[in-house]
């Protein structure tokens, strides 16, 4: 009778198999935290990159134009809120040329005199207001790249924005009120930085620039998606205040017990926030992009946000 040999087997066994699973699962969680600080520090860079841009398309419109791009209706004089007879347009739907968007400026008619009213039964206002710019937005933001802003228009889609102008550090809502020395509080029409939502008249030139345009905020983050008030192309929905603190509302800050930080409370978010570790990122008034700690003392940044306030501090 002839013997049959079995053949061995060969192959993992159970424990291997288990041991081995443990081992790349080990290594997943130690690859991925430094997977997304890489992919954070590169959103954070490519934002960096969109404020650069802006800061230097502002400065290339007031080449051009002898004065910052300002925001409201210079024909009937106002800022806020829109009807079917304003033009309120914004700060950045007036430096849509310095962008790399000039066709969408053109279409939008903002080239003609006076400009066109912000109409929104007119289809042509209908697609230029909900456009989606690219520069516009931070890698970091994942809010929603349209809105229907309720707040001071019907309904209707628009375009957001995670950069918006600096109003300055004065203001009289909610629960950060603030009156600099001999100022006004009034931190939306009368702002004592660049940029408030009705500033058409005032012709602010770089020489009046007093507090140095390296130690001046210009422009800042703020994410739609935790305040209604964002929108590209409307004077009141593209500006914010340093009067409220940096990224209050966005983690790791959380609102203090008793404030109320939801999104159409705008008394309390008219202001900045970011999603990068640890602040946000500011363009300022020289043209440099600085990244300013979540953490900055309350009065630096009320300080760094106006232009001729004379304030001894300064970012550094």
């Amino acid at each position: 009778m002839v013997s049959r040999v079995r053949a061995r087997r060969s192959g993992f066994t159970l424990i291997e198999l288990l041991v081995v699973i443990a081992i790349i699962a080990i290594l997943i969680g130690l690859l991925l935290p430094a997977v997304q600080k890489v992919r954070e520090a590169a959103a954070r860079m490519k934002c960096s990159n969109n404020l650069k841009q802006l800061a230097i398309a502002v400065h290339s419109y007031h080449d051009a134009q002898g004065r910052f791009p300002y925001n409201g209706d210079p024909v009937a004089n106002a800022g806020c809120c829109t009807s079917a007879t304003a033009r309120q347009w914004s700060w950045i739907a007036r430096i849509l040329p310095y962008i790399e968007q000039g066709n969408l400026f053109t279409q939008g008619g903002m080239g003609n005199s006076p400009e066109p009213v912000q109409d929104t039964s007119n289809a042509t206002i209908l697609n230029f207001i909900k456009v989606v710019i690219p520069t516009l937005r931070c890698p970091s933001d994942l809010s929603p790249e349209t809105r229907n802003n309720t707040a001071n228009w019907a309904a209707v889609p628009m375009g957001t924005t995670s950069y918006k102008g600096v109003s300055g550090g004065n203001w009289a809502w909610g629960n950060y009120p603030f009156t600099p020395t001999g100022g006004s509080n009034n931190g939306l029409d009368l702002g004592n930085g660049i940029f408030w939502r009705s500033d058409y008249g005032r012709k602010l030139r770089m020489e009046n620039i007093a507090d140095g345009t390296s130690n001046t905020l210009m422009i800042g983050e703020d994410i739609s998606s935790m305040n209604i008030h964002n929108a590209w192309c409307y004077s009141n929905t593209s500006n914010g205040t340093c009067a409220i603190p940096l990224n209050l509302g966005s983690a790791p800050l959380t609102a203090p017990s008793g404030v109320d930080v939801t999104a159409g409370n705008w008394p309390n978010v008219y202001s900045f926030r970011a999603l990068h570790t640890g602040g946000a990122n500011f363009a300022l008034a020289d043209g440099s992009v600085r990244f300013v700690s979540a953490n900055i003392d309350i009065v630096v940044y009320r300080n760094a946000a106006s232009y001729a306030g004379g304030e001894v501090t300064g970012l550094n």
